[in-house]
């Protein structure tokens, strides 16, 4: 059976030291997957939701299927409190545990995962950040081992003009309108700043940039200067707590919640939910739908619940936004290892070993329908040169009560993006002195 011990990030070294060195390392059968989680602080929501799917789905696998062909999938967790220093600890102590070593890093924090970047590559461990992360590392030719899974934060935005694009009649109409980005105070919130002023400028239109600082429980200010500013639409680009307050916020200053748009980590039941009848008609973006009529969470439902395993302590929260892209991220993480196990045989496989499995996965829709997983994501494809692999959205829109996909896939622009994506990976590479590796050559 998995272990799965939760590991509290102490203050102190020592102390942290002492409870990380209490945990099973991984046997030569087991394939280690460390947790740098977030059960505790303003952004609990979403560490709890995400890593509990992640956790039921290998609970899965091990439950039904013996593992990955005989490998049992192990791991524990580290909690970090979305802290960067923390998340930092946790890797330099968890990253010694497991034989053959761990498979992936998947911190869910663009902080956590910048700060990661040279440590992992030089340790040749995986970092996995879908729908997040740093968007040059797309790049596989400069980051070998860094994954902005499925939709990187460029696309994302990309594809959020694209929608409102659409809904204005085409995307000539945008020139004149203006768009406002209210994002968190973070390196994640950030990180669109650049793609977005320059789509402004191919499409006309205005763009003002509005930081709310960490956590974000206080915006009076930021929507008086929106109410102000009069756009035609808000992104909202937020985390946790700031989410609900934000349409709370909207509300009161009168502006209209379906001329909200939220990006993907503004997209969860727990965004909408506490801001009451304010969240009604609010738009956000997905790459994956809630729901529990997917014959994968079926399976979990019957077979993990069931034998009283589940992760969540809240069932309802099974299938949430967070939750079911927990369980898409374990398909994503399990189905490199078996691609791995192809190449280098069906046993343990350590961090170098993994990082090809991430960069030769294939995930075409027959694939996807026999995982139960149809409906659930995109076709995702991966190769040296690419680390993204996916890259559409959908929109839904909260009724109220439920989310309601209203959009067919919606593609980012990924012709005028590709460029800039390589020009920022090339700046990298020159500033830490790295040759970027040939793809064509057969360097993957």
């Amino acid at each position: 059976m998995s272990r799965t011990r939760k590991l509290a990030l102490a203050a102190a070294p020592l102390v942290l030291a002492a409870l990380l060195s209490g945990a099973s390392a991984a046997r030569a059968d087991e394939e280690y997957f460390p947790l740098q989680s977030y059960r505790i602080g303003p952004y609990a929501a979403g560490g709890t939701g995400f890593f509990g799917g992640f956790i039921d789905y290998m609970n899965l696998v091990n439950s039904r299927d013996g593992g990955v062909n005989g490998v049992k999938l192990t791991w524990n967790e580290c909690e970090t409190e979305y802290k960067v220093e923390r998340g930092v600890e946790c890797y330099e102590r968890m990253k010694t545990q497991g034989t053959p070593g761990p498979a992936a890093f998947n911190p869910l924090s663009v902080g956590i995962a910048y700060a990661l970047i040279e440590r992992a590559t030089a340790d040749k461990i995986p970092i996995i950040t879908i729908n997040h992360g740093r968007t040059d590392s797309t790049d596989g030719r400069v980051f070998p081992y860094v994954f902005p899974l499925v939709l990187n934060p460029w696309s994302e935005a990309s594809g959020i003009i694209n929608y409102i694009g659409q809904r204005e009649g085409g995307l000539d109409k945008l020139k004149g309108k203006k768009i406002v980005t209210l994002y968190h105070g973070s390196p994640y919130g950030k990180e669109t700043i650049p793609v977005i002023g320059l789509l402004a400028k191919k499409y006309g239109f205005e763009d003002t940039q509005i930081e709310v600082p960490h956590p974000g429980n206080e915006q009076q200010a930021q929507w008086l200067t929106i109410r102000r500013i009069k756009p035609d639409y808000v992104i909202l680009r937020g985390w946790g707590v700031m989410n609900p307050v934000a349409l709370k916020t909207a509300q009161k200053t009168g502006f209209p919640a379906d001329h909200i748009i939220g990006n993907v980590w503004s997209n969860s039941e727990e965004d909408v939910i506490p801001a009451g009848d304010a969240a009604k008609g609010y738009i956000a973006v997905t790459t994956h739908p809630s729901g529990t009529d997917f014959p994968v969470v079926q399976a979990i439902v019957d077979k993990v619940y069931g034998a009283g395993k589940g992760n969540l302590e809240d069932k309802k929260r099974i299938g949430s936004v967070y939750h079911n892209l927990g369980i898409v991220n374990g398909i994503i993480n399990v189905e490199a290892l078996r691609t791995a196990q192809a190449k280098f045989g069906n046993r343990a496989l350590n961090g170098e070993e993994m990082q090809w499995g991430f960069e030769h996965l294939d995930l075409d829709e027959k694939r996807i329908a026999e995982l139960g997983a149809a409906g659930l994501m995109q076709p995702l494809k991966l190769s040296c040169a690419d680390h993204e692999g996916g890259g559409a959205v959908k929109f839904q829109q909260w009724d109220g009560t439920k989310w309601v996909v209203v959009t067919d896939w919606i593609k980012s622009d990924r012709a005028l993006l590709r460029p800039l994506i390589e020009a920022s990976s090339a700046k990298y590479a020159e500033e830490q002195h790295i040759t970027p590796r040939d793809c064509a050559a057969g360097q993957s």
